[in-house]
């Protein structure tokens, strides 16, 4: 299980960048046609790099590639995966904002959710805090990963939660990113 998740629309030298241990990166894009030579690229680069890969919302796509799980957002309520058998490791991973998608998320069959939004940031001006985060873990045998606003004033404030890690687009595609301890 990735304790760092990043996204990706399309194929990106910048994959090479990343040199951050146990990251897994989601192929997520909903806006073009699926290109199945760029995704192998994607997943290639990946395998280089020692990196797990994820295909979202698209379980046909993520068995046929051999991916290493499937992404489930938040807005994707009607793929249920809980009695399905998989390989052994893999990893379905969702994604909520609040406590009827963490539950709609474990109905499903996650093993792994990105609740979001953690902090405000210059894209979202709404965020859970450290308090609500950890409220709405608490109920829950699941792990989770934060996600929203993560950056060097406030990466520190992750210890206070009850998280596997952390996902972010951004953080982890800068070239000064800054160091996780």
């Amino acid at each position: 299980m990735p304790k760092y998740l990043t996204y990706i629309d399309k194929y990106d030298e910048n994959i090479s960048n990343i040199n951050i241990p146990n990251i897994g990166i989601v192929y997520r894009n909903y806006f073009k046609k699926t290109n199945l030579k760029e995704i192998l690229k994607i997943k290639l680069k990946c395998k280089e790099k020692g990196f797990k890969f994820y295909i979202s919302n698209n379980l046909k796509l993520s068995l046929k590639i051999n991916a290493d799980g499937i992404y489930l957002p938040s807005f994707n309520t009607k793929m249920f995966l809980k009695n399905k058998t998989f390989k052994k490791d893999f990893l379905i991973i969702g994604s909520a904002h609040n406590y009827r998608e963490i539950f709609e998320k474990k109905k499903q069959g996650c093993n792994l959710i990105i609740l979001s939004p953690l902090f405000k940031s210059k894209k979202n001006n709404k965020a859970l805090g450290i308090n609500n985060f950890n409220k709405l873990t608490q109920n829950f045998n699941i792990k989770f990963l934060a996600l929203g606003g993560i950056n060097n004033n406030n990466i520190k404030k992750l210890k206070m939660l009850n998280i596997e890690g952390f996902a972010g687009i951004s953080y982890f595609q800068k070239k000064n990113r800054p160091k996780i301890n």
